[in-house]
């Protein structure tokens, strides 16, 4: 059962009375909304004319009452303006109702008004609307959270509690603006790269999200059933599988900005759904892949900010190209004194150890390269870098390289300490690819719950042959992060995953 606190059954009994008067909580009929709040204040000392009969709606969330006329705040998608409500504006003939009952004592903070009237200048300089007509859109039953602020200006109650955030973004949304602007910049930040990408004339795509066999990634999936098919089907960990099947069927380049999903850890740089974006070139290298990435990722930032250069948290990022280039080897000589590159799977072991790297039997000597890279060299990456030329083992997808015997084509983008992206000279011998393909089942014999599974349709695609192509994932969660300056990937997800909440708290 339902528990109410004193103020939510105050609001339920103001609902009951609104009906009572014949006013209808939640009415149907349509409000047209002509001005916003931004764009009154940015204009309206210059075009006053053009605000002489405008019609607003939003959420109150402020009241000022001063007998038979008021002030009040009127919160729209756009930021917050001051209203001006007088009872003999309102209410025009003798029927009162409307300001007496009504506004001064049935309406509440959060309830959304539909009004009518026109902007004007207060005497002490704000900018206001005079409210000639006020409707009632949508009765507010629970309490917005109090916004308190210290002399300095910081936020300290409840509002800025992660776990309420997070389970209430609606609430957050509503009482945190700031929030609101980096939700929209992950829409820019995205729309940035999607026009980019259509200007240079690939095509976007949808591809599976549910997958007979999962692959493209090494990640452990989820599972689910169909029962009209009568077999198991995974949530993909990645798309790439499917976008170069579309190469091999003939097109030269093609994207999908995709939803992916993985059964494994949660953190502040982990969500087990989250977003990539996708994108496979035919007849290019992953050379070539890398100054596409730093053209894009430079656009975005100038279309984000207006400046290649990015504040996230205390560190000034410069995404101007060109960036910085180590290989793999080469960084973790840079960032240890210890060369790697020849070393074998016992000799890396050792390494690792002395490191003070955590590992464990079931990883063979890509996994052990990468768990040395990720502790002392991964932290170290502020400024965009591109990490090239990766061993073998540690890339089942990727093409040997054309002069490095052992390993890939292959980078990855580090930025701000962490993989932003991931790319290839994508392997196309379908021979090679078997064999790495069965590689990945011996690790997977060992324990490894992310080794990479067989996918036969793939192979066979394969077989009717793929031009040499470039292939990109970028996270655009984490991309978001660092472009919003957001320290968790929760900050730029509207709905994060969460554990489920507690009797106690639901009632609440």
């Amino acid at each position: 059962m339902q528990h109410l606190n004193e103020q939510e059954l105050q609001r339920r009994q103001k609902r009951e009375q609104l009906m009572q008067l014949g006013i209808d909580p939640y009415p149907a009929d349509l409000f047209e909304v002509n001005a916003y709040a931004k764009d009154i204040k940015e204009n309206y000392e210059r075009f006053k004319t053009d605000y002489k009969d405008i019609s607003m709606a939003g959420r109150l969330m402020s009241f000022r009452i001063m007998g038979n006329a008021s002030f009040a705040e009127l919160q729209d998608t756009t930021g917050r303006i001051q209203i001006y409500v007088r009872r003999d504006d309102i209410c025009p003939g003798e029927d009162k109702t409307l300001y007496n009952t009504v506004f001064k004592k049935l309406l509440d903070i959060g309830d959304f008004v539909g009004i009518k009237g026109y902007v004007f200048t207060t005497q002490t300089g704000e900018i206001s609307v005079h409210v000639t007509e006020l409707k009632l859109l949508a009765k507010s039953l629970k309490p917005l959270p109090i916004v308190k602020k210290d002399e300095e200006g910081n936020v300290y109650d409840a509002v800025t509690d992660q776990e309420f955030r997070y389970r209430r973004r609606y609430a957050d949304l509503v009482i945190n603006p700031e929030v609101r602007e980096v939700f929209r910049k992950r829409s820019r930040l995205i729309g940035s790269m999607r026009e980019f990408l259509n200007n240079k004339g690939y095509l976007e795509v949808e591809t599976p999200i549910l997958q007979p066999i999962y692959g493209g990634a090494s990640a452990r999936p989820f599972k689910t059933f169909h029962n009209t098919l009568d077999m198991p089907l995974y949530l993909r960990i990645a798309n790439e599988l499917y976008l170069k099947r579309l190469i091999v069927g003939g097109y030269d380049g093609v994207y999908e900005f995709a939803k992916d999903f993985r059964n494994e850890g949660m953190s502040r740089f982990h969500n087990p759904e989250f977003t990539m974006i996708e994108l496979y070139v035919a007849y290019k290298d992953y050379e070539w892949m890398m100054n596409l990435v730093e053209e894009m990722i430079e656009k975005v930032a100038l279309d984000l900010h207006g400046t290649t250069e990015v504040q996230v948290g205390e560190h000034i990022i410069n995404f101007k190209r060109p960036w910085k280039r180590f290989t793999m080897f080469e960084a973790i000589q840079h960032f240890t004194g210890i060369d790697i590159s020849e070393m074998d799977e016992a000799a890396l072991r050792k390494t690792a150890r002395e490191l003070h790297v955590h590992i464990d039997d079931t990883m063979g000597k890509g996994k052990l390269i990468d768990e040395i890279f990720g502790t002392h060299c991964e932290p170290k990456l502020i400024q965009p870098t591109f990490i090239t030329d990766y061993p073998i083992e540690m890339s089942p997808l990727a093409k040997k390289h054309r002069s490095k015997p052992g390993l890939v084509e292959r980078f990855e983008a580090i930025c701000n300490a962490k993989e932003i992206c991931n790319a290839f000279s994508e392997l196309n011998d379908p021979i090679d690819q078997r064999q790495r393909f069965e590689e990945q089942l011996e690790l997977g014999k060992r324990g490894d719950s992310e080794a990479m599974v067989l996918d036969e349709d793939f192979l066979r695609a394969l077989e009717y042959g793929m031009p040499p192509t470039a292939g990109l994932g970028i996270g655009i969660d984490r991309l978001a992060m660092i472009m919003t300056n957001q320290p968790s990937i929760q900050d730029v997800l509207f709905f994060p995953q969460m554990r489920p909440e507690k009797k106690s708290e639901e009632s609440e």
